[in-house]
């Protein structure tokens, strides 16, 4: 038919895919903060990254088993209709588009401004950087509002560059950090030893849980992909241990560049005080502008689903104003009332983020990191949907349909203990702010439901 998708797709495409997309600034923004978790215990940070890893790859199979039973399903909204119904489908989509979306993509509009300002020497928390972080927000936007083409091209572009500076610092980092001893010092020491292993290490695995994700969007692509039954958990697994690899390469890289001490004290200047001490002054500011195109490249991407984020629920006749937000432009193909709003609610969660973690707090106790606890809440609604794969999926055979889905609810569960542990009171300041909008949800859900029994009524008469 000429509408369907066609079969375009082999299994290198859909692994290089895989690892564009989880790729990102998380890697850059995340090493330190996991330093800080573990008192400087280096063997302990690569085992979060390892743990973490090990959780995506056992999540986004069981997610494979999904896409190769529905192959015309696209993203995690779908799935999660599929599997438990229209209803949780719904939930879904809004927690995706008034929370999750919004708020990681402001985070990322912050943190490659934040980079910015480290490689220009101003502070990451002042007026000047949160300037920055708007204007890379707006220009995200209208990147893809306006030329959807020239954003999927830069895309592609920045996959490619995000990777050259994380191969770069784990090769020679670690060869440089064997032979000066460096690597050495820094895995047989703990700077801190009164923080404690298991506090440590689930403070380290939420922190490290930001830095891969986006595992689940490359799910969409099963439709088009050739002999997907088979090349899609391939691509799954084999681009999750390419990912794993390359994240613990480079954390053990930046070992062998820097004392622990020193990154740990310098902060937001870490990577860049890594990079110029191995490859030079001007090496290193150098690959430190790669880094900040990689995390310009993972802004782009969560823009994109962003800006889709209200029109994904008019589609299906859901949420508010369903007849405005569904609207697609002539000339851009682009949801424009849908992108407006989008980049909206980023800029609602930017100023939220700026007032809650980078200033003296202007909501009182009511503050929480953006950056984590709304992907470990999408990492409790995947819970369900593994139950009813399950319940549903009678001819699966055993391993497929009971082993990888209980291994990826326990792996859901220990995200969220994981979080509570790490993140205390903050857990419940989040949780009330989710309720509030999940109630807003809920409203507007009641009141299309009520019009559609309307709307049936009146045509039955």
């Amino acid at each position: 038919m000429e509408n369907e998708l066609k079969k375009k797709y082999g299994l290198l495409t859909a692994i290089a895919m895989v690892v564009g997309i989880v790729i990102g600034s998380g890697v850059f923004f995340k090493a330190e903060a996991v330093l800080k978790a573990t008192g400087g215990n280096m063997p302990l940070g690569i085992a979060a990254w390892a743990i973490v890893g090990l959780i995506m790859i056992i999540c986004s199979y069981t997610f494979a088993i999904m896409a190769t039973k529905y192959e015309k399903v696209n993203g995690v909204v779908d799935y999660a209709e599929a599997a438990v119904g229209n209803r949780y489908g719904y939930y879904v989509g809004w927690f995706m588009a008034i929370i999750y979306n919004p708020t990681l993509t402001s985070v990322l509009a912050w943190v490659s401004a934040r980079f910015t300002c480290v490689l220009l020497g101003w502070d990451i928390t002042g007026g000047s950087c949160m300037t920055i972080a708007c204007f890379f927000l707006v220009g995200s936007y209208a990147m893809n509002a306006l030329s959807p083409i020239l954003a999927g091209k830069f895309q592609v572009s920045t996959t490619i560059i995000k990777l050259i500076p994380l191969m770069l610092m784990a090769i020679v980092g670690t060869i440089i950090g064997l032979v000066n001893g460096m690597t050495y010092s820094n895995f047989t020491r703990v700077i801190d030893a009164s923080v404690g292993i298991g506090g440590g290490l689930f403070a380290s695995v939420v922190a490290v849980a930001f830095a891969y994700e986006g595992w689940i969007i490359a799910t969409a692509i099963n439709s088009e992909l050739k002999d997907a039954k088979k090349n899609l958990p391939r691509a799954l697994i084999w681009g999750s241990l390419i990912v794993v690899f390359v994240y613990i390469f480079y954390y053990i890289g930046l070992a062998g560049a820097v004392s622990t001490e020193a990154l740990m004290e310098s902060g937001q200047a870490g990577a860049k005080m890594a990079f110029q001490n191995i490859f030079g002054s001007v090496g290193g500011s150098l690959l430190f502008v790669f880094v900040i195109i990689s995390c310009l490249g993972t802004l782009n991407g969560l823009m994109v689903g962003c800006t889709r984020g209200m029109y994904s629920l008019a589609v299906r006749n859901k949420g508010p104003l369903p007849e405005i937000f569904r609207q697609v432009d002539k000339v851009t193909n682009m949801p424009t009332n849908s992108s407006i709003f989008g980049v909206l609610l980023a800029a609602i969660w930017l100023l939220y983020f700026y007032g809650a973690n980078l200033t003296d707090s202007w909501f009182g106790p009511v503050v929480f990191d953006t950056s984590e606890l709304p992907i470990i809440t999408l990492y409790g609604a995947y819970i369900p949907i593994f139950i009813m794969l399950m319940k549903k999926e009678r001819d699966l055979p055993p391993f497929k349909r009971f082993v990888m889905p209980i291994l990826s609810i326990i792996s859901c569960i220990f995200m969220v203990v994981a979080a509570c542990l790490a993140h205390g009171m903050a857990v419940v300041y989040y949780l009330i702010v989710f309720a509030v909008i999940m109630l807003i949800g809920v409203y507007f859900n009641t009141a299309d439901r009520q019009v559609e029994a309307a709307d049936n009524k009146s045509l039955s008469m």
